[in-house]
């Protein structure tokens, strides 16, 4: 695969060797960009890849340490968002950054009102919104509140916001993970009006399917560095994947039948090993189990005392479809199903009543208190289900804490020292000790082993794995592609928000995982 070849006219936007330390972590090291009018140019990248940093640096939230940005041939170091904007590079987030309790005219000209004689010129303000929008094939009545519209004519006010004045270039930040598949064609037809009008758009997504709907270059970062630049007619989307993720160039799966994508019936006993849980009762079964702009109706069966993997790049909705079966977010279709019986799971307390424990992939905002102990910490899921008039005995708590200390291996000083002072490691694990007071069938677990050291990671999926020989039910989510492949008696595959395929143990390898998520069969 040989590098993009660049467009014959001079280039609206050049990063040049932008690098980006953060207290001894280097975010990221010499990375390049250019971006000429008329095009759709897609970074793309796994979490971590130091994609958010370079727009951050571009937009004036950071200072690079080393490098330059041009602007039509002119060195800029942008020093704030509005500095950004005042220059002619606009950025629309993943999140509508907008008040809802305003007008849709009012959103567009905030700070930026149009004044007649002293004062706020509010029919030239929804004049020139209306125009705005026009521009955007968006018809709508600007003197209505922003809240009374769909999220993807929010979307379409914060881009025309965007496009206020003198842009030069318009990023766009994951704009389309909370939209559905109609709401991402309308977004899309409007970029492509943009290009046709000679914008310059840079483009941030995880989805491949998008990526290819909308792109004329791809820019691919990994571990803070820029792996290379392509035009997308020429990058298949197996290289892609492979690129995304570090993998070596692979042609075919050593497993023929597993890269076509076989179901699970047929895969059965031709992987390497024996399923486990082959034959075991399910103990949660999922039906059409979805949520609108978040995760496509979804299928999904874990059995008794196995561990069922979720494999798929970031973004491809293994975390939406955790937070749903916990009742962290509520689920607008579908239904689940525990021991044969139908759940209503609309709260994380239902969830916790039908025996279902869930481990956060965001332990600092999600999972610990770092103020509390210990001790305090592991009593949070135990308490929540007996509620505030049945407060734990102290002794029991001690008891408890100290058995999960010893049991998990937890290094701290106490059980009272608070939690914040524990590395990461042990921080994990007092989570997951959290659940294990209060005796779940199923635990969830997303990305249990992140950012922690090899040797923790070994000591808790070792202990895992014991609890699913003693029967309880594990679903396991984790980027690291050799771990879901090594620990997991089965393995579903989402890309794009949906299930891509479900796999026996063994049946897979890590090449034919990727091409998977790349190519998208659907045998679930």
């Amino acid at each position: 695969m040989t590098a993009a070849t660049a467009p014959t006219v001079a280039p609206v936007l050049e990063l040049r060797g932008i690098s980006k330390a953060f207290t001894g972590v280097q975010a990221l090291n010499a990375v390049s960009l250019t971006l000429y009018p008329g095009e759709v140019h897609t970074l793309m990248g796994q979490n971590g890849a130091g994609k958010s940093t370079l727009i951050k640096v571009l937009t004036g939230v950071h200072t690079p340490d080393q490098g330059e940005i041009l602007l039509q041939g002119r060195a800029i170091r942008p020093a704030s968002t509005l500095d950004a904007q005042n220059l002619g590079i606009s950025t629309v987030y993943q999140e509508v950054n907008l008040c809802p309790n305003l007008s849709v005219a009012e959103n567009i000209f905030i700070g930026r009102y149009p004044q007649k004689a002293g004062r706020i010129d509010w029919q030239g303000m929804s004049q020139q919104a209306s125009a705005l929008l026009e521009r955007l094939q968006v018809r709508i009545d600007v003197s209505r509140s922003l809240a009374s519209y769909p999220l993807a004519v929010q979307q379409m006010v914060a881009i025309s916001r965007a496009l206020l004045g003198s842009a030069k270039v318009l990023i766009l930040d994951e704009p389309t993970s909370s939209l559905d598949e109609k709401e991402v064609e309308l977004l899309f037809s409007v970029l492509r009006d943009l290009r046709q009008q000679g914008m310059a758009i840079l483009f941030v997504t995880h989805f491949l399917d998008q990526t290819y709907a909308i792109s004329d270059r791809i820019t691919v970062m990994r571990n803070g560095e820029r792996e290379g630049e392509y035009a997308c007619s020429e990058l298949s989307r197996v290289e892609l994947v492979n690129k995304m993720v570090g993998a070596p160039a692979a042609g075919t799966s050593t497993n023929a039948n597993a890269s076509q994508g076989q179901s699970p019936s047929e895969a059965e006993g031709q992987g390497h090993g024996q399923n486990q849980a082959a034959g075991l009762p399910a103990f949660l079964r999922a039906l059409g189990l979805g949520r609108r702009g978040s995760l496509a109706p979804v299928d999904l069966e874990v059995r008794k005392g196995e561990l069922l993997g979720l494999a798929g790049l970031l973004g491809s909705g293994r975390t939406e479809l955790a937070r749903l079966l916990f009742g962290a977010d509520r689920a607008d279709s579908g239904k689940v199903a525990i021991h044969g019986k139908q759940r209503q799971i609309a709260t994380p307390r239902d969830a916790i009543a039908a025996g279902i424990g869930f481990c956060s992939e965001d332990r600092k905002h999600e999972g610990a208190v770092l103020e509390l102990s210990v001790r305090e910490n592991m009593m949070l899921a135990l308490q929540a289900r007996l509620g505030i008039l049945r407060a734990i005995p102290l002794k029991r708590q001690q008891e408890l804490a100290q058995h999960y200390v010893q049991a998990l291996g937890i290094k701290t000083a106490s059980i009272e020292t608070p939690i914040g002072a524990l590395s990461g490691g042990n921080q994990q694990k007092v989570l997951l000790a959290r659940w294990l007071v209060n005796e779940p069938e199923m635990l969830i677990l997303d990305e249990p082993t992140r950012g922690i050291d090899v040797r923790a990671k070994q000591e808790i999926m070792d202990y895992v794995a014991g609890l699913c020989r003693k029967g309880m039910s594990i679903l396991f989510i984790s980027s690291e592609l050799p771990e879901v492949l090594r620990v997991s008696d089965r393995i579903v595959v989402m890309r794009d928000r949906k299930t891509a395929g479900e796999y026996a143990r063994n049946a897979l390898d890590e090449s034919s995982v990727l091409q998977v998520i790349a190519a998208g069969a659907n045998h679930v």
